[in-house]
């Protein structure tokens, strides 16, 4: 048996590294960008156990004794089934043709608990040359690992799932000659330590979190669950547009279902396993249920969402199509697929505009918290500038019933807000009017909800001059609107909806640094911001 000397140097290197940590170093060192309690939880629930380094002996038979000549002790040699598997798939050889073994040197790591060094060896003929290049170049195998303690599927699930939203899932599988469930992971960009890989592992056999590792390991599962997003939105839009869900509440078996909405019975049984991978439909035994997520397409029920799943099926759906030309011209692509303006559109359709403000209720859980969020006790009088259908006017007035309120709309809107404010309606005005050329001078609040993303800064600006010019000193202007987060996240639904306004009306979502600079030109301070839900913020602001 031989070994090179540049394998024997990183095996010895690797002895120091594993010497020079500890469960908390190699946890921050692997994700630097976990929050302080998810490394805690990482470092609580897990341990460091050993790290791993890839030689390339040409045999190995006698490997054990060469390494103890040079003061690497090892117990016996077992068979690598994951490593095999990862080399035999990276460079299309046959696994069969790979003999590779795993060897293991007791070490302590920098606090003095047992750690391991573990060596994994494949044996290289010449044929196999190119392979031992091109790992010592790239050193794929490279990694740290932490095992998890006690073996507890529910929090092995937990813990691999924190690990794979800072690091990408790369493979791994079950290990029979050692009863243990291996995770490895990697970091997303190159870094310039050679062990930028993680191995998460776990006594026993946990096949639905492997399975799931395996899923993710693959760049192109993803992708083709993204690029399906369309097909979920009509599947969703169909289920609605036949009433689906409200049939659900009272048929639940097949045949009865396609008699009730007047559907091919196979057809709509391949609708249902599909609503049912989306989370919307359980089955049992022979029939179906509606879980809580999927009851809010129901019509007849609190909060429905089921005008919303139309809108985004039928014209907003339409107007992403064109999403490309909007892209290329910074202008809205409803214009172009529907010869108008969203707003101009909707006003000469009035089916579609009551659609339009039924959808628009159906995102109004963000108002759910504004009567509890803001202070009204002194207001004698809130104005809801362009308010749609009252939704919000009415929940504040009826949360102090001692403030009037006035709804400043378009004439299209304020039929539909009759019946929204119809409770509180000896206590409201119905104004209809332009709010971008004025607004009422008696109020005390100001509310603007929804309204500025509808419009690019210029339009903007000339809406918040507007209402500078026309509020009382003392009155407060309350926006609400989603954020777009400030740093590069991505986890708000701001940001998608950045992308739908582009589309759907020419305007834009915004970070909270971009209203107070449009709030600080037209007059105004951002005194507070609050949230709200559905990623939703209200933004309190006075006049300068």
């Amino acid at each position: 048996m031989t070994s090179p000397a540049d394998d024997l140097a990183r095996v010895t290197s690797l002895a120091a590294l594993i010497g020079a940590n500890d469960t908390e170093s190699v946890i921050a060192a692997t994700m630097p960008s976990l929050s302080d309690g998810e490394r805690a939880a990482l470092a609580r629930y897990t341990s460091f156990t050993h790290a791993a380094v890839l030689i390339f002996p040409t045999s190995l038979d006698g490997l054990p004794e060469t390494l103890a000549e040079h003061g690497i002790k090892v117990g016996a040699m077992t068979p690598s089934v994951v490593v095999r598997g990862r080399l035999a798939a990276r460079y299309a050889v046959p696994a069969a043709r790979l003999e590779v073994g795993i060897l293991r040197a007791r070490v302590t790591d920098r606090t003095g608990q047992p750690c391991e060094l573990e060596i994994f060896a494949m044996a290289t003929p010449a044929e196999l040359a190119h392979i031992a290049a091109d790992e010592r170049l790239r050193g794929w195998e490279n990694h740290f690992a932490l095992a998890v303690t006690p073996p507890d599927p529910v929090l092995l699930g937990g813990l691999r799932a924190t690990i794979a939203a800072h690091l990408e899932p790369d493979g791994g599988g079950y290990n029979g000659h050692e009863d243990t469930s291996v995770f490895y992971f990697r970091a997303r960009r190159r870094a310039g330590s050679p062990f930028r890989r993680l191995e998460l592992t776990c006594t026993g056999r946990f096949a639905h979190p492997l399975a799931a590792h395996h899923r993710e390991s693959v760049p192109g599962t993803g992708l083709l669950r993204l690029l399906t997003g369309a097909w979920a939105t009509q599947a969703i839009a169909t289920a609605a547009e036949l009433r689906l869900p409200d049939h659900l509440a009272t048929t639940t078996d097949l045949p009865g279902l396609a008699a009730a909405t007047g559907t091919d019975q196979e057809s709509l049984g391949r609708l249902l396993r599909y609503l049912t991978a989306l989370g919307l439909v359980q089955p049992s035994a022979a029939h179906h249920e509606l879980t809580p997520m999927g009851a809010l397409l129901r019509s007849d029920v609190e909060g429905s969402m089921r005008s919303l799943a139309l809108m985004y099926g039928g014209p907003f759906y339409h107007a992403f199509a064109a999403l490309t030309e909007a892209i290329r011209t910074g202008e809205e692509s409803y214009a172009k697929v529907f010869g108008a303006h969203h707003f101009a559109h909707l006003a000469a359709d009035p089916d579609l505009a009551g659609l339009f403000h039924q959808s628009m209720a159906a995102s109004n859980i963000m108002f759910s918290e504004v009567a509890r969020t803001v202070d009204f006790s002194t207001a004698r009088v809130v104005v809801d500038v362009a308010g749609g259908n009252g939704d919000l006017l009415s929940r504040v007035l009826a949360a102090n019933p001692g403030v009037r309120g006035a709804l400043l709309e378009r004439p299209h809107a304020l039929t539909a807000a009759e019946s929204t404010l119809a409770p509180v309606a000896d206590r409201c005005t119905l104004i209809a009017g332009d709010f971008t050329q004025a607004v009422p001078t008696d109020g005390d609040v100001y509310l603007l909800s929804r309204v500025l993303h509808d419009w690019d800064d210029a339009q903007c600006r000339t809406i918040l001059a507007t209402c500078a010019r026309d509020m009382p000193a003392h009155a407060e202007l309350l926006i609400i609107e989603r954020l777009l987060p400030e740093a590069r996240e991505t986890d708000s639904l701001a940001v998608p909806w950045d992308i739908h306004m582009l589309c759907n009306t020419g305007g834009r979502e915004r970070t909270e640094s971009h209203y107070r600079a449009l709030l600080a030109e037209a007059g105004f301070a951002l005194v507070a911001v609050q949230p709200l839900p559905l990623d939703a913020y209200v933004l309190c602001a006075r006049r300068t």
